[in-house]
Parts: C-alpha cells; structure tokens; sequence
C-alpha cells in the first residue's frame, strides 16, 4: 500500500482530522496549547507559565479547514481538566490539609446551591436587550434540578452532563442570560471534576 504525505500526517497527529474542506479545530493552536499543557504539567520548575484546570475548560480553538476533529479534541480536554483538577485538589491537601481543601469545596458548594435553591425562572439574569441572545429557561432550570439532586440527595451524575449541557435558543428576557449562566457552570464543572 502506498502512503501519501497527507496519510502520514493523519497518522501522526494526536487527533483524526476533519475532510479538507470540513471545518474543524486549528491544527496549530491545538498542538501550541497541548505542548504547554504537557510541559507545564511534567515540569518540577514552577518558571513555566501555569496551566490550570480552568485553563484547560475555556480554552477555544478557532475553526480551520481539515483541522482537528472537533469531538476528539473536547474528549481529550474534558480527560485533561479532571488530571489537572485532581492535581491542584493533591497539591491543596499537600500544602495547606484536607480542611482547607474542604473549606475550599464547601465555599464553592454553598454559593452554587444557594443559587439552585432558587424559584423557577429566577436562577439567572434576563438579558435587557430584546435581540440579546439568552438560554430556555425551561431547559436551564431542568438541569438545575438534576444538580440539586446530585448536590443534595447524592444522585449520581457525571460531570459530562454539565459539560455537555445544550439548552435552546430564547430571546432576551424570554431567557437567561447566556454569560451568567456558562459562568455558573463552569463553576460547577470546577467542583465537580475535584470532588469526582
């Protein structure tokens, strides 16, 4: 069998990519980040410029054609950011005890509670602006109840659930503000990918 060029590119690459003339993540800008990562993380010199795991969930590539495929690149930083979580929850124990790393968790837990503990339909901001982009209320509040189930009843619920969470569109006030609620989230992505 005859091997291109191209072939030899596929195969060597961390991940599958798209067609060439598919949109997918930028090759480069995935490497540079990965690199950085892994050098960060493999360093015993702290000089090297920190990755956290908040790092690594907001990170975002810009789309390229036949980049990387976009799926198999969000897996590996989802597997990522509980490595790096679970890391800085060991170097928090290490440094200061587990009180302080359970202080920390139950900081974060109280503050995200008290905001589920919220009535339906008034978790988050409405955006002011009729045209504004905003998330279903409907949706949003639903997933809130599966993690007052999980936070509360001891519900099992992987962490994917909350990352992956897709809610319909709304308009302005109809919905919840878009930043207001990702930040939330993100948060909850942070406490769940430490604890889990």
């Amino acid at each position: 069998m005859t091997v291109t060029v191209d072939n030899k590119q596929r195969t060597s690459a961390p991940f599958v990519r798209v067609g060439r003339s598919e949109l997918g993540y930028s090759t480069r800008q995935v490497d540079v980040f990965l690199r950085r990562a892994r050098s960060y993380y493999t360093s015993q010199d702290h000089d090297h410029k920190t990755v956290t795991s908040h790092d690594v969930r907001s990170v975002s590539f810009d789309p390229a054609k036949g980049g990387y495929e976009a799926l198999a690149v969000d897996a590996a930083l989802d597997r990522l950011e509980d490595v790096f979580a679970q890391r800085e929850r060991d170097q928090l124990v290490s440094s200061k005890g587990e009180e302080a790393w359970l202080l920390h968790i139950g900081r974060i837990s109280s503050v995200l509670r008290a905001r589920l503990h919220r009535g339906d339909g008034g978790r988050f901001r409405r955006p002011k602006g009729k045209k504004t982009r905003s998330y279903n209320v409907t949706d949003v509040d639903r997933l809130c109840h599966q993690l007052l189930d999980y936070f509360e009843a001891g519900k099992p619920m992987s962490v994917d659930v909350v990352r992956r969470a897709v809610f319909a569109p709304a308009k302005g006030s109809t919905g919840y503000e878009e930043s207001q609620v990702d930040a939330f989230l993100d948060r909850v992505v942070e406490l769940m990918a430490s604890v889990d």
